[in-house]
């Protein structure tokens, strides 16, 4: 999760709203990304989006069965269908969005073998978030 904090400050730092993400297979970083959608003018660029296509390039396959991804909020409904389809292991993310988060739904859209684990530098992640917006209102 520290890495992926890493990268939501690297979103801060390009003026994209702070939210980072990574991919993990074994002990091992395979993804990184941020969200983009503002450099690439594009509504779909979001962290996990782009973790997600940077992992499935890396092993040439769709399926991302053994990985775990670490995001620093939690995936809007658009992340985690993308995250269904990718049939990720694990999700881990930091702060709750209680606005877009996916966990709003009534039913859970993430795959059934996907386990979540939820609050993870959550505290870290919210700062960041709020330290981005309380600048954009200033």
């Amino acid at each position: 999760m520290e890495e992926a904090m890493r990268m939501a400050q690297r979103a801060y730092d390009a003026g994209e709203i702070p939210v980072g993400a990574v991919v993990v297979a074994g002990d091992r970083i395979i993804a990184r990304a941020w969200n983009q959608t503002e450099q690439m003018k594009d509504v779909t660029a979001h962290a996990e989006i782009l973790a997600i296509t940077a992992a499935s390039d890396y092993f040439a396959g769709k399926y991302l069965s053994d990985c775990t991804l670490y995001v620093t909020l939690e995936p809007c409904i658009m992340c985690a269908g993308a995250l269904y389809w990718s049939q990720m292991k694990r999700v881990v993310y930091g702060a709750s969005d209680e606005k877009r988060g996916f966990s709003q739904l009534e039913k859970s859209v993430l795959h059934p073998k996907t386990r979540l684990t939820t609050g993870v530098m959550a505290e870290e992640s919210k700062a960041l978030l709020q330290k981005f917006f309380r600048g954009l209102r200033t």
